[in-house]
């Protein structure tokens, strides 16, 4: 936040660039929220037939995002991580809350933010319904709220034998993204173009979600690397996996790079928010017919295997059909680490 400090105090704060907004939005689609943004507690009806889902994540300056980061970007990709954990249970959003440390109250940030913020909140339904500001190291974290119907949502422990893997979209760039931003990397800026929504401004696959809720056996969203995420599915379902590198969903931007760079970045780069799920053999025909029609690829890259030892193993299989060694297959399968 580089421009002057304003006066504005924490409830003329709230007032200015949250609740306004958020009231707009209940009052056009009223839903499952009663109450909002104004009394001590939100209030949300439940249904006896729908069960909740709920998740709650923090992004830290310096740690998950720069400090001088679009603060318009930054409104949406922080609903957007959230939205994309109630993707992976298939829940329908419904609300979520917003706390807000800021190191001063800078009225210029704060309505690119909410501009952000509420862009991704309309576009899914899914009204800002309470929260708390305070002054300090700028910080956000945000609790939303989903349902889905009794005893369907997604889970990662339901994973079967047989099952076939399946990933959203594509993984990769918003790792290369990164790479460009630390100059570790040179793209064009063409190239830059193409692939910085991936890292700036995500699309969780919450429609996907919903329509995996009969279909899927287990799911989890790429936050912090495809074959880190995945092994959460195979260790909640005591499950191995046969994966092959040459069927990782890349773009076009990221096939221009050499082939470790591509691998690496599809397999633990993270910030992807694509869905990876588990489904039976039998719903291939089903999964085409809703990648057409949500207009999204979705791409078997592996097979779920009974698990052979004590813990859950990931085995990568290369262009030429050989098992990568140990050695070979270490560092793909690394992930994020919040505390490395």
């Amino acid at each position: 936040m580089q421009s002057k400090t304003s006066s504005l105090g924490e409830f003329a704060l709230i007032q200015r660039f949250f609740k306004t907004q958020s009231d707009r939005m209940l009052a056009s689609s009223p839903g499952s929220v009663q109450l909002g943004i104004g009394d001590d507690c939100a209030m949300i009806t439940s249904d006896p037939q729908e069960e909740m889902a709920i998740t709650s994540d923090m992004l830290v300056s310096g740690r998950h995002f720069f400090e001088d980061a679009n603060p318009e970007w930054l409104g949406w990709k922080a609903l957007a991580v959230n939205l994309s954990d109630l993707a992976a249970m298939g829940a329908k959003p419904l609300g979520f809350t917003l706390a807000l440390a800021l190191p001063e109250v800078n009225p210029a940030h704060l309505e690119a933010f909410s501009k952000g913020l509420f862009a991704i909140a309309s576009r899914y339904s899914c009204p800002l319904i309470g929260g708390d500001t305070t002054a300090g190291p700028f910080n956000i974290c945000i609790t939303a709220f989903g349902s889905t119907p009794k005893d369907k949502a997604i889970r990662r422990s339901g994973a079967l034998n047989g099952d076939d893997i399946w990933v959203s979209g594509t993984v990769g760039d918003a790792r290369l993204m990164l790479a460009a931003l630390r100059h570790e990397i040179h793209l064009p800026r063409d190239d830059l173009t193409l692939i910085e929504a991936r890292m700036h401004q995500p699309s969780p696959r919450v429609e996907l979600g919903i329509a995996l809720r009969e279909i899927a056996h287990s799911a989890v969203d790429i936050s912090d690397g495809l074959f880190g995420d995945l092994r959460h599915i195979l260790q909640q379902s005591n499950k191995d996996a046969e994966v092959f590198l040459d069927r990782l969903p890349k773009s076009a931007t990221l096939l221009k790079q050499s082939a470790d760079i591509q691998n690496q970045y599809a397999a633990s780069g993270g910030d992807d928010y694509e869905l990876c799920f588990t489904a039976p053999v039998s719903k291939r025909e089903v999964l085409k017919k809703i990648s057409a029609n949500l207009h999204l690829p979705l791409t078997n890259i592996g097979s779920v295997k009974p698990m052979q030892h004590d813990a859950s193993e990931i085995h990568l299989i290369n262009h030429q059909g050989a098992k990568l060694s140990p050695e070979e297959a270490s560092p793909l399968l690394q992930s994020f680490d919040h505390f490395a």
